[in-house]
């Protein structure tokens, strides 16, 4: 099982050293002392990458007390509009999916993103785009903010964009299911909701297979670790 040191991540990286927006990013996002207090840097961002996109700071919402912790990709139109995350279709059933596993996903849960606005569509007829890998890395000390702050057990990985903020890996077929600790917290990559969306077959081997085994198994790691606490 890889284990990784969420904080260090280059101590036996093979990484590029960092940009000057990421390394800008490192500076403003330099161990907060409260929950309150990163949501409101947040907040109050003026010189993001994408602080002149027009779009709307997305932050989180749950339980910020809560043991699990699910780290998004970006917001899409919905979330830009109602300034949360997963609360559109995707977030409808990333809320199915946890209770399928006895989670309730406004007590149980805590919910961020890899990028905080949402990236404006660059093509004809799409309202959002992918973020580019600047913006994952501008972003990332931010997220490993929440993640220090909340202190989870157990964090889940939405997608290729989560697995890249986090693991710095891409290629969630290969990457779902799969555990990394790091620190004590375990980490497992899974498909974003949208992909289920995309992929409504239930049969054995599809996509929503996958995620009802991948839920079981983070039902179990979570008990197991509560039980420890």
């Amino acid at each position: 099982m890889p284990q990784l040191d969420m904080f260090n991540p280059n101590v036996e990286s093979d990484e590029p050293p960092k940009s000057n927006s990421s390394a800008n990013a490192d500076s403003n996002a330099d161990q907060f002392t409260s929950l309150d207090e990163l949501i409101n840097a947040l907040k109050n961002m003026t010189d993001d990458l994408l602080a002149n996109a027009g779009t709307n700071v997305v932050i989180s919402r749950g339980n910020p007390t809560a043991k699990l912790l699910i780290i998004g990709e970006a917001p899409g139109p919905e979330e830009n509009i109602r300034g949360k995350p997963f609360v559109g279709r995707a977030g409808q059933m990333l809320d199915k999916v946890l209770e399928s596993a006895n989670f309730n996903p406004e007590q149980d849960v805590y919910i961020t993103n890899s990028v905080f606005r949402m990236p404006p569509g660059t093509e004809p007829g799409k309202a959002f785009r992918k973020p580019t890998d600047a913006e994952i890395d501008y972003y990332r000390p931010y997220v490993f903010e929440f993640v220090r702050l909340i202190d989870p057990f157990v964090i889940l990985l939405t997608g290729n964009v989560a697995s890249q903020s986090v693991l710095r890996k891409t290629g969630i077929t290969s990457l779902r299911g799969k555990w990394t600790e790091s620190k004590g917290r375990w980490i497992m990559p899974i498909f974003h909701p949208s992909y289920l969306l995309r992929n409504p077959s239930r049969e054995p081997g599809s996509p929503k297979a996958q995620m009802w085994e991948d839920v079981r198994e983070v039902r179990k790691k979570y008990d197991e670790l509560m039980a420890k606490k």
